[in-house]
This record gives C-alpha cells, sequence and structure tokens, in this order.
C-alpha cells in the first residue's frame, strides 16, 4: 500500500506530545492562506512511499512515543493512513492526525473515515485561519482548532476535547 507523501520529520517535539515521527502527507485541498506547508498543497506533487516504509522509519527509533500525520491533508489518503495507524497502536503507541476538515463534515461521512479514526488518539480539526493565529496554543495553528478526542468523541457520540 503506497502513500503520497511530501517529508518526514523523525524527531519531532512539536506536533503532539512527547518524541514523534511526523508524516506530511503531500495534496491539500483547503488552500489556508497563511499555511505553513504550502508546498504540500500539489495533489501530484512529493514522493510515492510505501506504508511499509514509513512503518520501518517508525519502529527503527526505539525513542518515539507516537506518530503524527499531518499535511498536506492526511484524510484524502485514508486507507494508507489507517493502515500505518492501525499497526502503530498494535504496538501501544498513539496516533495524532492534523486535518482541515472539521469534525461534524467528517462525522456525517464517518463510513469514508471510520478506519482511521478507530486508530487515531487525538485529531486536531479545522482550517489554519491565519487571523486567529497563535504561538500559545498547544499542538494547534489557530484558535479556531480543536484538539479532540476520538475514542471518547466516538464514544459519546459528541465531541470531547483532549487536554494535555
Amino acid at each position: 500500500m503506497d502513500l503520497r507523501i511530501s517529508d518526514i520529520i523523525s524527531d519531532s517535539i512539536v506536533d503532539g506530545p512527547g518524541l514523534r515521527l511526523t508524516v506530511f502527507l503531500q495534496g491539500c485541498i483547503h488552500n489556508c492562506k497563511g499555511c505553513h506547508n504550502p508546498e504540500t498543497h500539489n495533489l501530484d506533487g512529493g514522493i510515492i512511499v510505501s506504508a511499509e516504509y514509513i512503518l520501518e522509519k517508525f519502529f527503527e527509533n526505539p525513542l518515539l512515543d507516537g506518530i503524527t500525520f499531518s499535511g498536506g491533508e492526511p484524510l484524502l489518503q485514508p486507507e494508507p493512513v489507517a493502515f500505518i495507524a492501525e499497526k502503530v497502536k498494535e504496538k501501544g503507541f498513539n496516533v495524532i492526525i492534523y486535518t482541515g476538515f472539521v469534525w461534524e463534515k467528517i462525522i456525517e461521512k464517518k463510513d469514508d473515515f471510520i478506519g482511521v479514526l478507530k486508530y487515531t488518539d487525538i485529531l486536531i480539526d479545522g482550517p489554519f485561519i491565519e487571523e486567529l493565529k497563535s504561538y500559545d496554543l498547544d499542538f494547534k495553528g489557530s484558535a479556531n482548532q480543536r484538539a479532540i478526542d476520538v475514542s471518547k468523541s466516538l464514544f459519546y457520540n459528541k465531541i470531547v476535547l483532549w487536554k494535555y
């Protein structure tokens, strides 16, 4: 199973709690003004790698706490993201996904994304809004974005925010 990526950061401390492997997916339809990663927008850009390659990169570092999928837009490639997330979760690590979609829209298409959601611990949702940008937000770029505890939100059928 392949996926299109822009880059991989092997030891990020800014894309979630602890030390993380961050995979920047290639391709985004949101085109947020002031986006931190505009080079990831082109749907045909980046490189194609196998899910197994991402897993090898992850498991070769024994210091990692989890994996983060950023963008681009990870939910444009739900199958390979879910596959990787499942393998990481099986070994007891956590999974974070950044998406420009909002939770309410994702849940409307739950059947399309349940594979991803059931292996995601924290979902940072919402488009980046330059006017709401802040460096004081834990793991978020703008104040409209939410850090959602996915398993609790699915269980209670309402948004439950994750607390750092």
